[in-house]
Order: C-alpha cells, then structure tokens, then sequence
C-alpha cells in the first residue's frame, strides 16, 4: 500500500493481558496497522469502540461480563462502521455458528500465524468474510446446535451441577418442565447424562 495511505485501525478485544498485548506488539510491526485501543471485557470493547470509531475489532470469546457474541452483536448495531473479527482460543463449531448469527465478520483462532491474522484483518476490513478453514470444514460436517433455545439455557444453567429443584428455581420454570429439557438435551447430544450432555454442547460450542 502507499505511504499516504491512512493505517487500518484496531481495538483489541481479550480478558488475558498477555495474549492482548502479544497480539498488540505483533500487529504493531505491520506498516498498515494500527492498534488504538486494548479492552478486558465486553463492555470495555464498547465503551472502546465507541471511543475510537476502529475500522476492525478483534474480538475474544470468553471474558468477564458481556462475552464476545453478545459484544459482537451491539457492535454491529451500534457501530455498523466497524468490523468484527473473532480471535479465540475456542476452536469450535458451535463458536464460529454463533459469530456468524452476531454478525462477526471472521473467526479465527488465537495460534493463526502472525501474518495470517495480518491478513484477516486486512481482509475483514476490505469487506470479505474471514473464516479458519479447518473450523468451516468441521462446521459444516456438525452443522447448527440441535438443541432448543430453552433447552440451551437449561443445559447452560445445569453445567455447575445444580439440582432439578435448583434449576426450576432459577430458571423460573416448574421441576417437571426442568426434566422434560434437560432430558430432551440428553437425547439430542447423544449423551448418557446430564453431565455428558453439558460436556458435548460445551465442546462443541454450543452454550
């Protein structure tokens, strides 16, 4: 690109300092590149989005508060401007189906080479959709979570172990009803129990 060329221009989205600030130094030695904000949390990346107007944010799954989807998601409807890229440690399926429902425009996970995440971001800014490969190609073999929104939040609720009578409680639903999700959510993992179920759907990304 020419010299005159204004930099692209970053907010880095992660609750790992570490990872946050390798991948700040390392985009930093890219000539078109610039990072000009670093956020911990969701609403850390909104307050910084909505401070510096990037022209990309880099965007991790897992953080404390608002997680990465549901930034992602207000992101988009706020800031229409800025495109979303994912850069996570959660190589999954279910993740990248997710993204995608938010209006990410990439997902890539954090042991993509230098250059290439260089790259993704240079692509997502020029308006095409960045995808890792091996994740589309296991994405499109396990396909859309099977489980119902309900059962989703039921099975979500229900990973720490908590009784029936818990959940009903929580969830504001009856124990009876708790039962019918949780073991329509076993049916649709393939798991044996509730505990396999929570294990399958949170590999898969699914919660």
């Amino acid at each position: 690109m020419s010299s005159s060329a204004e930099p692209i221009r970053i907010v880095l989205a992660d609750d790992q300092d570490l990872v946050r600030g390798a991948l700040s130094a390392l985009l930093g030695l890219e000539p078109d590149l610039e990072v000009v904000g670093e956020a911990g949390s969701g609403e850390a990346a909104l307050d910084q989005v909505e401070r510096y107007r990037p022209d990309v944010l880099l965007l991790d799954v897992e953080m404390p508060g608002m997680g990465g989807m549901d930034a992602c998601a207000e992101v988009v409807r706020r800031f229409p401007d800025t495109r979303v890229l994912i850069v996570t440690t959660f190589g999954r399926p279910g993740f990248l189906h997710r993204s995608v429902r938010s209006g990410a425009a990439g997902f890539v996970v954090k042991n993509t080479p230098a250059a290439q995440l260089a790259d993704a971001v240079r692509r997502v800014h020029a308006g095409l959709r960045v995808v890792d490969p091996a994740l589309a190609t296991s994405s499109l073999v396990l396909g859309e979570s099977p489980l119902s929104e309900r059962e989703t939040e039921v099975l979500r609720a229900a990973r720490d172990g908590a009784s029936v009578a818990a959940l009903a409680r929580t969830l504001h639903l009856s124990e009876g009803t708790v039962r019918n999700h949780l073991s329509a959510a076993i049916g649709k993992t393939g798991a044996e129990n509730r505990a396999g179920a929570c294990r399958l759907a949170e590999d898969n990304g699914w919660l």
